[in-house]
């Protein structure tokens, strides 16, 4: 595990260099196949080296993120063309996926902390240096503050863990277990945050509308999915507590995405309908982990690897629109059909995978949560009803009020799509369609 992160290292004097943009793509590129044909072993952790380590869960979510730090860059295309910061980004990109390889696989708790936070800082700078409006200071310090505020419990907890057990290995703490009310809360708010759940899930919108394209994506895509992993982590000393506390938080999550799914219905903004759509599919995530039985926890997982590679992918849809119109309201966006009829295709391809049409990642997923929601309490079958057919419902509305009707006459000029964009959208769609051939490598842990 420590040759990557030497790696990513030596990366960093790249950016200083001129004219490197497209070689630290290619290098990400390069990692991601070396990180893929590594030695797996589904049981247990391998690859252990100083305080490294990786099992399944970890080796999946770090591919996810080597994967879309590659298409972060491609995505960024004009940052280069305009020139505008371009090192200092590629710096700040290198930096943020060192921050999520060392959170992934770390097997100290406490570092795992450390790095969970420490990849705020990046995104945060992405946010406030690269992102388009003057909000963007707002949505900054919404996203520092929700997650600071939750996060100093999760540290005292750590502490009070260390305090009764002298170790901090993950792997080892299988062996406790532990009946403390606050203890449990103060664990498990953190991640309930960073997921983020209904009530606390207001960061998250303004964070993504404000965000440059490279920012939305990796928010989407991989600072979504810290939540789900912490909470996999901690689940696992917390049973006891959890059995018996689970049924707030699964009732909280399947409410809110019934409520968030109703939102979307109001938004006139495409990226924050995708943002709220997030919100909406991780809230079936948090319930399936809270049921704690075996096919939530498998489904969780799959529904973050799938929605990752989703969401990304429907907010590069959303920019290549902005990078055109410089506008992202949906009353302008209208009849994109007529300009660009291929494009329309990957609107397509990638809403219904969001709405979980086979053969995505996502359905296999939903199905998962919903076996292991529905083995809970049959009770929650009426909310998963209204949150799959709403999920149907936002995503249709979202590729008919773009694709189809009359296009906006205040147009002037116009381009089509590039190959760059093609490929880019290929690479998000191709991973979440094609790792269902595979899906015996998330099934089986």
């Amino acid at each position: 595990m420590m040759k990557y992160l030497v790696m990513m290292i030596f990366m960093m004097p790249m950016c200083l260099s001129y004219n490197m943009f497209w070689m630290v793509q290619f290098m990400f590129m390069f990692m991601m196949f070396m990180f893929m044909n590594m030695s797996v072993s589904i049981m247990n952790f391998f690859n252990l080296s100083y305080m490294l380590g990786c099992d399944m869960i970890s080796f999946g979510l770090i591919l996810l993120s080597i994967w879309i730090t590659f298409l972060m860059i491609m995505a960024s295309e004009s940052l280069n063309k305009n020139n505008f910061f371009k090192n200092l980004f590629l710096f700040n990109i290198i930096f943020l996926m060192l921050m999520l390889y060392l959170t992934f696989s770390t097997m100290n708790l406490f570092l795992f902390y450390l790095f969970f936070e420490g990849s705020l800082i990046p995104t945060l700078m992405l946010i406030i240096g690269w992102g388009y409006q003057p909000e963007r200071i707002q949505a900054g310090m919404y996203l520092l503050f929700y997650t600071l505020f939750a996060s100093l419990p999760l540290l005292m907890g750590i502490f009070y863990i260390y305090k009764e057990m002298n170790f901090m290995i993950m792997y080892m703490m299988k062996f406790y277990d532990y009946n403390l009310v606050m203890l449990y809360l103060s664990l498990i708010f953190a991640f309930l945050v960073k997921m983020p759940m209904y009530f606390v899930h207001l960061w998250l919108p303004k964070a993504h509308v404000e965000a440059p394209i490279s920012g939305s994506m990796i928010l989407a895509a991989i600072m979504l999915k810290l939540g789900g992993y912490g909470l996999l982590r901690m689940l696992m000393i917390l049973q006891k507590m959890n059995l018996s506390l689970s049924y707030i938080w699964v009732v909280m999550s399947l409410i809110g995405g019934f409520f968030i799914s109703l939102k979307c219905f109001c938004q006139i903004d495409m990226k924050s309908l995708i943002a709220y759509s997030s919100v909406a599919h991780m809230s079936l995530v948090i319930g399936g982990l809270m049921t704690m039985n075996y096919w939530g926890f498998l489904g969780s997982y799959i529904l973050m690897i799938g929605h990752g590679l989703c969401s990304s992918g429907m907010f590069c849809l959303s920019n290549i629109n902005y990078e055109r119109l410089n506008s992202r309201s949906m009353f302008i966006n209208k009849g994109m059909m007529n300009f660009m009829p291929s494009m329309s295709l990957w609107w397509f391809l990638l809403m219904s995978s969001n709405m979980a049409a086979p053969p995505s990642l996502n359905l296999m997923g939903e199905i998962s949560l919903i076996n292991s929601l529905v083995s809970w309490s049959w009770w929650s079958m009426i909310m998963l009803m209204m949150i799959s057919f709403f999920s149907a419902g936002y995503s249709l509305y979202l590729y008919s009020f773009t694709q189809h009707g009359k296009y906006n006459m205040s147009i002037y000029s116009f381009y089509s799509g590039t190959s760059r964009e093609y490929l880019m959208l290929m690479l998000h769609w191709l991973p979440l369609n094609i790792l269902v051939l595979k899906i015996d490598y998330s099934m089986i842990w």
